[in-house]
């Protein structure tokens, strides 16, 4: 076998069909596409039209809503934040809030604020000044020797002046 003869298995490539080059083709005049009106043409895609009749989409009942005063917040675990004490992001004797995990790049941007979940395990005693810590958080923290200080979140302070 030689580079030239490397070729594909019979049937493995489909030449394309020319559309609309005569009626001997028998894909001529009107190209596959039938006869007549808008779908005959070119860049034609109606989805989800029903032909006048009511779309599925719209019969279907709506369902829940979307708070718009919901506030949207970091949750970083406690593991997370080890890691970054063991990789010296973050200071031990520091203050750790929404900003230093920012700078640490623990957290990409800074929402309505940082929670603080248990997930994982802290080693060192950490003072937090975060939005809000889930109970075992609060628990693993405090067992350490830590402190946890729970701020007002972004929009009660908005809504306050």
């Amino acid at each position: 076998m030689k580079l030239n003869e490397i070729n594909d298995n019979p049937g493995a490539r489909k030449s394309r069909i020319r559309v609309g080059r005569g009626i001997g083709s028998g894909k001529g005049k009107t190209g596959g596409r039938g006869v007549k009106g808008q779908k005959s043409r070119t860049g034609v895609a109606i989805k989800g039209f029903e032909g006048g009749q009511m779309p599925l989409h719209r019969r279907l009942p709506k369902r829940g809503f979307n708070n718009i005063f919901a506030l949207d917040f970091n949750e970083v675990g406690l593991g997370r934040i080890q890691a970054a004490l063991d990789a010296g992001k973050l200071e031990a004797g520091a203050v750790v809030t929404a900003e230093s995990l920012k700078a640490a790049g623990v957290i990409r941007r800074v929402k309505d604020g940082v929670r603080i979940l248990g997930s994982g395990e802290l080693k060192a005693a950490v003072t937090f000044e975060v939005a809000g810590a889930s109970k075992p958080a609060i628990e693993a923290i405090e067992k350490l020797g830590g402190s946890l200080k729970v701020l007002a979140p972004k929009a009660a302070e908005a809504a306050a002046e």
